[in-house]
């Protein structure tokens, strides 16, 4: 059935045409606006940028026969690079929320996750959503999770990403950091750090996109012909395996 499925989605492209359009100064060219800190979605390995975004990436460009760069970009500033044009893409964990549909075009989602709220594993005041009001929490000033913890009645914190909310939330300088339980999974297992809990669930299923600027709904049009093409034929399954160890690009 799944062999059917990519051939009958690959029939639909090679009748309709991948068009995408790229990098204004060589259209042979994708690039794409990425952290390079964020594990296990975008982060360095060994002096090489890898993660479940990147590779999904990856494999979009490949089927829009394109070659695809990276620009590593810090988080707070990255819609602002996409929106200078300096890449054609955003590819990390976008979350899909009102404002951002309103003013990017998104491409379907390919990520499917939980907020969670961490905390120093000895603190037994914040144990809901709700317990965040009055508190403060550190994260990335125009981050999705950052909209969540002040929509609570907490004061944020801006950092640059969630290894400085950890910092900052060790020291004692903020009470809690509110991000991805998939981000929040890794860092547990690649530190084994004891020192946080997650104290809560936020209550919210958020999904994640490419992001492209408004106007370039051609280009987004041709990234979801690729995620179907990538649905059917299991990469996205087999690359969520790889990084999460289930599927999360239902």
């Amino acid at each position: 059935m799944r062999k059917f499925i990519a051939a009958a989605v690959l029939a639909v492209v090679a009748a309709t045409g991948l068009s995408a359009c790229s990098s204004a100064s060589d259209p042979n060219v994708l690039k794409i606006g990425t952290e390079g800190t964020y594990a296990p979605f975008s982060y360095q390995e060994g002096g090489t940028l890898t993660g479940y975004d990147v590779e999904v990436a990856r494999a979009v460009g490949e089927k829009l026969g394109k070659q695809v760069e990276f620009v590593q970009t810090p988080w707070d500033s990255i819609f602002a690079g996409l929106e200078s044009k300096r890449f054609d893409l955003v590819a990390n964990q976008v979350t899909v929320n009102p404002e951002r549909t309103a003013k990017y075009a998104l491409s379907q989602p390919y990520t499917t996750s939980e907020g969670v709220i961490v905390t120093k594993a000895d603190n037994t005041t914040i144990t809901s959503l709700a317990s965040l009001a009055g508190k403060t929490t550190a994260q990335s000033a125009t981050s999705n999770w950052s909209k969540v913890a002040s929509g609570a009645g907490a004061k944020v914190e801006a950092v640059e990403g969630f290894v400085q909310a950890v910092q900052l939330l060790k020291a004692g300088r903020v009470d809690a950091t509110v991000n991805d339980t998939l981000a929040v999974g890794e860092y547990t297992k690649k530190t084994g750090d004891t020192g946080i809990k997650i104290a809560a669930q936020t209550g919210e299923t958020s999904k994640q996109a490419f992001a492209a600027r408004k106007d370039d709904t051609a280009l987004v049009a041709d990234v979801d012909k690729a995620l179907e093409i990538l649905r059917a034929d299991g990469t996205l399954a087999r690359l969520s395996e790889k990084y999460f160890g289930t599927d999360v690009s239902k």
